[in-house]
């Protein structure tokens, strides 16, 4: 898939001017001529020049299509397996709160698997076993806080 560069740098540029508005509104810390929207205001600064840069040379080059499918598009497997990867993240969304990181983790990993072809003997084990080293990563090392949900009060 190809997008245009004008396109890309136009939505680039709504990304940095929302973040230039969010950062506006954090209050300035006292005592201190560096408060807490320096840094994002300066990357959002940035992002938009890049993204103007992006727009000119998307304007100026040859015309072309604003979008460009790929030709795996036209393949119903891989279109099933991208949806799928879509309705994973939204199971994610609405699901892990309440059927917490491990069991969403779990149950995700296995339909994605399946849908790609592994054997249905290796699914549950190696969904099992990345999603638990993915869970220690964040939740051990990382100290990142993931729901629980049913398996709340079964802390490691």
């Amino acid at each position: 898939m190809r997008i245009h560069d004008a396109l890309s740098g136009f939505v680039l540029a709504l990304l940095a001017i929302a973040v230039l508005v969010t950062v506006s509104q954090y209050p300035p810390t006292p005592g201190q001529n560096v408060g807490p929207s320096a840094f994002p205001g300066l990357l959002g600064i940035l992002l938009l020049g890049c993204s103007l840069l992006l727009i000119w040379r998307g304007l100026r080059g040859e015309r072309q299509a604003l979008v460009r499918l790929g030709d795996w598009t036209r393949s119903l497997p891989h279109v099933v397996n991208f949806l799928l990867v879509i309705a994973a993240l939204l199971f994610y969304i609405f699901c892990a709160n309440f059927l917490g990181f491990i069991i969403t983790g779990i149950l995700i990993l296995s339909a994605l698997f399946y849908s790609l072809g592994v054997r249905i003997l290796l699914i549950l084990p190696i969904a099992a076993g990345a999603t638990l080293l993915i869970h220690t990563i964040f939740y051990k090392l990382l100290r990142v806080p993931l729901p629980w949900g049913l398996l709340q009060g079964m802390h490691w």
